[in-house]
């Protein structure tokens, strides 16, 4: 008589995951968060080697990481000699280093930061401290400005405008949305879908900390004006533009009822402005003599129609598109000292 096939255990992948975070969770418990210090750079010769060694002296523990966008001086020989692991990525941009960053380093917690030493490194344990001891998923260090010339000319009013737009776009309650002095939780990192190129980054961040009412807060801290042979690569007017462009997409993604629902309204608008002398015409003598003006008014009408439907289509879209980055961001535990 033969004997019974051997049954194989079929592989579960929750039972997987769940073993894995569970694994996770004993690492965190006997040795600590893992801190990554991340610092984008590009041209930045004469302040990376400081910021580097600061940051070593605030966080001993943490590991630094110097990503180098293209940079034609000696960035890289100075952040190697500081102590800093050092990797590069070919696509210009802050908003490509960021992305490349996150996909590459696994940690607890994340330090972002600029390479210019313009904030204060000493805070960064203050902020790595309040992000874990309140389970948040994002601690923004907001800009006070402790020189003159902290700011070119024109970028104080650009913030104030653009901390507006996102106040009314987006409830937001940020003071300083394009500080690039960041903490976050590895969900933060592992749930954000980057589809930044540039400096819109901070914004994105900023949006997508709202668009899932993740738990954050805001640290005000120093800011400070770069060091001699340091000079900034955002460009006001081009990099402004860009900036207020990319707020109106990621409304438009975030909230595509409101946004497809006021184009549609205001054509619904002029269709009823353009058509109201040919419906008056229409109703007292049976005639329509103006026919171009009424398909005109009609094509428009038909448009806002087509232009609501899209909006509610789209809306549906962007719910699933939350629920999965809802869904990979619970997959993950949160940064706490216990592990609990």
């Amino acid at each position: 008589m033969a004997e019974p096939a051997q049954i194989l255990p079929r592989h579960n992948p929750v039972a997987a995951s769940l073993a894995g975070l569970e694994a996770r969770l004993q690492e965190f418990r006997a040795t600590g968060p893992r801190i990554a210090v991340l610092l984008p750079c590009y041209n930045e010769e004469a302040a990376i080697a400081g910021t580097v060694s600061a940051f070593k002296d605030a966080l001993p523990q943490a590991t630094i990481y110097v990503y180098d966008n293209n940079s034609t001086d000696k960035t890289i020989e100075r952040a190697t000699e500081a102590g800093a692991i050092v990797r590069r990525e070919p696509y210009q941009g802050k908003g490509n280093v960021v992305r490349r960053m996150f996909a590459d380093i696994d940690a607890d917690v994340y330090v972002m930061a600029d390479g210019d030493m313009t904030y204060d490194p000493t805070a960064a344990p203050s902020l790595v401290n309040r992000l874990i001891d309140g389970q948040l998923d994002m601690v923004v260090g907001a800009r006070v400005e402790t020189a003159q010339a902290a700011y070119r000319p024109g970028h104080r009013f650009g913030n104030r405008l653009f901390n507006t737009i996102t106040t009314t776009l987006f409830a937001s309650h940020f003071t300083d949305i394009f500080s690039g002095y960041r903490v976050f939780s590895r969900r933060f990192v592992k749930s954000f879908p980057a589809s930044s190129a540039g400096f819109e980054i901070e914004s994105e961040l900023t949006v997508h900390a709202l668009d899932l009412k993740l738990r954050t807060a805001e640290i005000p801290l120093p800011y400070g004006k770069r060091p001699e042979n340091s000079v900034s690569k955002l460009n006001t007017y081009r990099d402004g533009l860009r900036i207020l462009w990319m707020l109106l997409g990621m409304y438009r993604m975030v909230a595509p009822l409101h946004y497809y629902g006021a184009i549609a309204g205001f054509l619904a608008v002029c269709s009823l402005i353009i058509g109201a002398p040919v419906i008056e015409t229409y109703l007292a003598t049976g005639l329509v003599p103006r026919f171009p003006t009424a398909m005109l008014a009609a094509a428009i009408a038909q448009l806002s129609a087509l232009t609501l439907v899209c909006g509610v289509i789209i809306d549906a879209v962007s719910d699933a598109r939350r629920e999965i980055k809802r869904l990979r961001y619970l997959d993950l535990a949160a940064p706490t000292t216990d592990g609990h």
